[in-house]
């Protein structure tokens, strides 16, 4: 471990950090990978280019997507951080603020705080043998052992072209500019798209404006958010003996019977088996379509002056678009040539290790089923056995290095995930767990067990919390 110190000066040339790994974002990626390097005693530093950790969840932190009423979308028992439950006066589905809270909690009581560089943005990493020279826009340069990249994916909007929307007098724009409903008030409002943030806005829509509708491309299929008085991720853990196939066809029938036919709210029938799409996990969408207060319509064909034309030939009046179209993946403080990406996704072995550049590691650029903390937490142990393991020079570096090169296993459970950029990298989680934990088990290195991150909490972590919830910070 290595605590930045105050005598580390850029203006005399490249810092010398040769022994030291680089994590970029103080993310829930960011955060899990300090604690794991932390635990393992290997040095490291943190860069973050906001004034705190947190990462998307600080609806204060430039470029963030969050939204005022953005909340998990997994439950908080399934979500949490190895060994580190969420406060147990959470409600089943924390929100925004309670999830930022989290993570700060998690930072402090972990001692992380001392090892994270704040205001510092990277300007550019590249090769310098087996190792990294780091630049931030501060003009300080530091050479690292290795670069893990941990910045997340929901930062760069995609936000396509629409027919005709240089003549459209109304306002379009990308969902991650929306912050408040109040931004709806006395509008007509479209949502276009019907992703978990799209169908949470159209809700914030419908509550608000004067009309709100969502055009839908495709049909989904809605899970609620809870299911026989218990969370949906909770009603399906304890299912995970049965094959995936099986799942499908029961789970399946029992949200026809739960949620009914959508068709009859003007929503398109999904044209793929339930848990071969990213799950959509609101009822209160189908809440609002039943009451009229949001109103479904197909994709749109072309927008004329203050109206939106649909591919039914239906036509609308609208002030305002938000376009809940995704995000574009990026890494934009590393030449391209330093990730093969593929449909617009980093290809790397398990999600994690890069096949052609040494010492470069990214976590947190992938999609999965559940909740994705404890997942993190894995991950993190596993690319800190690796590094641990080329440390000491140990055998099983050479091993696992050539699994790196060599090994692309199928993740998807047997399911036949929709051909999509997004799908591309999307993983099952029991099946990257399962697989993950056999050649963890091959090369000798140790799961995660309860307690072992125990010794690195600080003496106060037990008054952290509240001191975050009153204002405290670091």
């Amino acid at each position: 471990m290595e605590p930045k110190t105050k005598q580390e000066d850029g203006s005399k040339g490249i810092i010398d950090k040769s022994d030291t790994i680089c994590i970029i974002g103080a993310g829930p990626a960011g955060l899990t990978m300090a604690r794991s390097l932390c635990a393992k005693g290997i040095p490291f530093v943190v860069f973050e280019k906001h004034k705190d950790v947190g990462g998307i969840w600080d609806i204060q932190n430039p470029g963030s997507p969050m939204y005022e009423s953005a909340h998990f979308i997994s439950s908080k028992y399934l979500s949490n951080y190895f060994d580190y439950q969420m406060p147990s006066d959470y409600p089943d589905y924390p929100s925004n603020r309670q999830i930022l809270m989290y993570h700060r909690k998690f930072a402090k009581d972990f001692n992380l705080y001392p090892y994270i560089h704040f205001e510092t943005t990277i300007k550019e990493i590249t090769q310098s043998g087996e190792k990294w020279i780091v630049k931030t826009t501060a003009n300080e340069s530091y050479l690292f052992q290795g670069i893990v990249c941990a910045t997340g994916i929901t930062w760069s909007p995609n936000q396509p072209k629409l027919k005709g929307e240089e003549s459209f007098s109304g306002q379009i724009l990308h969902s991650l500019h929306y912050k408040s409903p109040n931004l709806f008030k006395g509008k007509r409002v479209l949502i276009v798209g019907a992703g978990n943030s799209g169908c949470d806005i159209a809700c914030d829509a419908g509550a608000n404006a004067e009309q709100a509708y969502i055009s839908v491309r495709r049909g989904y299929h809605f899970i609620p958010k809870h299911i026989l008085g218990k969370p949906a991720d909770v009603f399906g853990d304890g299912a995970h003996f049965i094959p995936n196939w099986i799942s499908q066809l029961v789970f399946g029938k029992l949200l026809k019977f739960l949620v009914g036919d959508l068709t009859k709210l003007g929503l398109p029938a999904p044209d793929h088996k339930i848990f071969e799409t990213h799950p959509i996990i609101n009822d209160q969408l189908i809440h609002n379509l039943r009451h009229g207060d949001v109103i479904a319509k197909p994709d749109i064909e072309f927008l004329e002056g203050d109206s939106v034309v649909f591919k039914d030939g239906t036509k609308e009046k609208i002030d305002l678009i938000i376009l809940a179209t995704g995000y574009n993946w990026s890494i934009p403080y590393m030449e391209k040539k330093y990730f093969e990406w593929k449909n617009g996704r980093p290809d790397l072995y398990l999600t994690l290790f890069n096949r052609n550049f040494e010492n470069l590691y990214a976590l947190g650029y992938m999609e999965t089923d559940g909740g994705a903390y404890k997942m993190f937490d894995e991950m993190a142990n596993l690319i800190a056995s690796y590094i641990e393991a080329k440390n000491n020079h140990h055998p099983s570096a050479l091993q696992f290095a050539k699994l790196i090169q060599n090994d692309r296993p199928l993740l998807n459970g047997n399911i036949h995930y929709l051909n999509s950029g997004r799908h591309s990298v999307y993983v099952n989680q029991v099946a990257y767990k399962q697989y993950r934990s056999k050649i963890q088990k091959k090369m000798g290195w140790p799961e995660l067990k309860v307690g072992q991150f125990k010794r690195l909490e600080t003496s106060d972590s037990s008054s952290s919390f509240q001191t975050l919830v009153s204002g405290g910070s670091k």
